[in-house]
């Protein structure tokens, strides 16, 4: 804008004089600009293409109708006359003085994010989602240190530039915290000037970005921007508007239509701790990434992470993906019994999941003598019946707001016909040891699976997995690697093996697996829990404590429920990894078998489990994912993961009926 001269600051002021600037023009003549075609129309304002100065810029014309709107203008003046920063939508002049009230913008052509996103359907790589997100963050940590809290975070306020780097927008919600008044009774009414977004006197925003206290009509702070800008980058990762999403397989308390009003989404926000569904780790996001995003719309403002803290976490994301090319885990967030945030910080790549596969890979260039397991039974045992497999799954966060459970479904294992493994682990004190888990026991199944029979195969695939885990966790606590020095997760797990006509199903906790024969339950697991004496007397003989706690026996510090876990290496040897592991014949009296972790079993009996199936149309996915539907809708406040195996060929009618 070489053209326009800045006048003296100390006549370069608006027409009441609050407003003055010695970098920006506060009066233009007439001459100098042009408005162009609109860009974009709201309730409280219209932005237009314009010359200035024989330049292009974005002009926002207000509507003042009432004085209030004329005081808004002044004070929105006043606070962008102080902004100075590379990642704003610099304001560049403005005439502010009547008729013709207008502030100029530094221009960028469309789209918005939001646009970028929804419009041209844009999928953005990780790489580019976290240098947006550490942009964004470093803008409103500016902010931040100014005292000014934007109150409108959202991609439809994102501006890109022609790097596809992100300029924030918008400031006519933006206020000094100073200034921001706690909403009473008395003093939240409506302004008469309904928006795009939820707007009411105090409180303001858009809804679907809004954060839970905002909607409580309580205080409007930094960690509010936190809570928008955790639910901007979820989007962007998703590529999904909030809410709006249609992907039940990812959580199954999501909304699955936009049917709710403005006061059913406000309620399930507020008191129902809903969220939009999460980006999920398969995508590609680094599983630290999601973790922050958790962090960051927590319901409690305090728990959630400064702008300074984010922007560290970023840097960090940033760095291995620069020098690893390979997504980055982080930790999850660990919710305890009186609902602190436990926050697991990793300062070093780590992906539990390659970490365990990693390690079984390793074992398995070793040559082994095949001995398959499918030729080392006895013919004559295998020739009466021999099931015929269908198999499908369905796991879901539930009401939690992290996902610990992780299972795996190995079918033809080893290239082997006959033989088939499923398991499901759930975590607990963080999803370490289940993401470890699900890549490590299939492995050494394989691998032992040439060497031993299937119930040592089994035993040493949980004793294995769990001596590995705790050795990686050690050697990475000695590094500088884990902030959190006394982090000690574990998880329990259930894993059956099909070979022909034999069913061993091995067990460590409180997941569960029975078949259904002949129409009726027949549990093929037991749970190991402190509440069961035989399991709490062996306990105490390794000398752990077992203390009555809440409202059960649970073991030592950690009060742990279950007796028999992979990890949780503060209680081992008393906490064992060693499986329980049962052997079962199948035979044409047995349907199907489910398993399932404590999420389903904790408020959907076995009867119950074997009727919903029954009901169900006979497609494993389905009943799977009808049987975590039944345990969210029964209230279970745990993750929910669900295998559902058939044994036998499904009729075409009892498929549709």
């Amino acid at each position: 804008m070489g053209l326009l001269e800045v006048p003296p600051e100390d006549t370069n002021r608006c027409v009441r004089g609050c407003c003055r600037s010695d970098a920006i023009p506060l009066h233009l003549p007439a001459a100098s600009f042009s408005l162009l075609s609109p860009i974009a129309r709201g309730a409280e304002s219209t932005v237009y293409e314009a010359q200035l100065g024989g330049e292009r810029a974005a002009a926002k014309k207000p509507v003042l109708s009432t004085s209030d709107d004329l005081d808004k203008f002044h004070y929105q003046l006043q606070l962008l006359c102080e902004l100075d920063h590379p990642g704003l939508a610099k304001l560049i002049a403005a005439h502010a003085r009547p008729p013709n009230y207008l502030m100029f913008f530094e221009y960028f052509e469309p789209p918005n994010l939001a646009d970028k996103i929804h419009v041209e359907e844009w999928s953005p790589s990780i790489q580019q989602v976290v240098t947006i997100a550490s942009y964004l963050a470093k803008t409103l940590q500016y902010l931040q240190i100014l005292g000014i809290v934007h109150r409108d975070i959202k991609p439809a306020n994102i501006l890109l530039d022609k790097d596809l780097l992100p300029h924030l927008a918008d400031f006519g919600l933006a206020m000094y915290q100073k200034d921001i008044k706690s909403v009473s009774a008395e003093n939240w009414k409506s302004s008469g000037k309904p928006t795009g977004g939820f707007y009411k006197k105090n409180m303001v925003g858009t809804l679907i970005y809004m954060a839970p206290e905002i909607l409580r009509k309580d205080l409007h702070t930094e960690k509010s921007d936190v809570y928008s800008s955790a639910i901007s980058i979820n989007e962007l990762l998703t590529g999904v508007v909030p809410y709006t999403d249609l992907r039940a397989e990812a959580q199954a308390h999501t909304i699955l239509e936009m049917t709710y009003t403005e006061q059913q989404l406000t309620s399930a926000v507020v008191s129902q701790g809903l969220r939009p569904a999460l980006a999920l780790p398969e995508s590609g996001s680094p599983p630290s990434l999601l973790s922050l995003i958790q962090c960051s719309w927590d319901s409690d403002p305090e728990r959630r992470p400064s702008f300074g803290d984010i922007i560290e976490e970023l840097n960090v994301i940033q760095k291995h993906l620069v020098t690893y090319s390979c997504p980055l885990s982080s930790g999850s967030v660990n919710l305890s019994r009186n609902r602190k945030a436990e926050v697991h910080h990793y300062q070093e790549a780590l992906n539990w999941f390659n970490q365990g596969e990693l390690l079984t890979k390793k074992a398995n260039k070793l040559d082994y003598a095949l001995n398959p397991w499918s030729s080392s039974f006895d013919q004559s045992s295998v020739s009466v019946y021999r099931p015929t497999l269908s198999w499908g799954s369905f796991a879901t966060c539930g009401r939690r707001e992290t996902m610990e459970d992780t299972h795996f479904m190995l079918t033809c294992m080893s290239k082997e016909k006959d033989v088939h493994s499923f398991g499901i682990f759930d975590g607990h004190r963080g999803a370490a040891a289940a993401e470890f888990s699900v890549r490590a026991v299939p492995g050494f199944l394989k691998q032992f699976g040439h060497t031993a029979s299937p119930i040592d195969a089994l035993a040493e695939a949980f004793v294995r997995s769990d001596t590995a885990f705790r050795e990686e966790l050690i050697a990475h606590r000695k590094s500088k690697r884990i902030i959190q020095k006394d982090w000690h997760p574990g998880c329990t797990a259930v894993t059956a093996l099909i070979v022909r006509n034999k069913l061993f199903v091995a067990n460590a906790g409180d997941c569960r697996a029975i078949l259904s024969r002949a129409g009726k339950p027949f549990p093929v697991t037991r749970d190991h829990v402190a509440s069961c004496p035989k399991e709490r007397e062996r306990v105490i003989k390794e000398g752990a404590e077992v203390r009555w706690q809440i409202d059960t026996w649970r073991v030592g510090a950690a009060a742990l429920q279950v007796t028999r876990s992979i990890g949780d290496d503060d209680l081992k040897p008393a906490v064992t990894a060693l499986p329980e592991i049962t052997e079962t014949d199948l035979t044409a009296d047995d349907e199907f078998l489910v398993m399932a972790s404590d999420g389903l079993w904790d408020v959907v009996g076995n009867e119950d489990v074997l009727s919903i199936i029954k009901g169900t149309v006979k497609e494993p996915g389905m009943c799977s994912k009808r049987l975590a539907t039944e345990a969210s809708a029964r209230g279970s406040k745990d993750n929910i993961t669900v295998i559902v195996v058939f044994l036998r060929p499904v009729s075409t009618a009892e498929r549709i009926y």
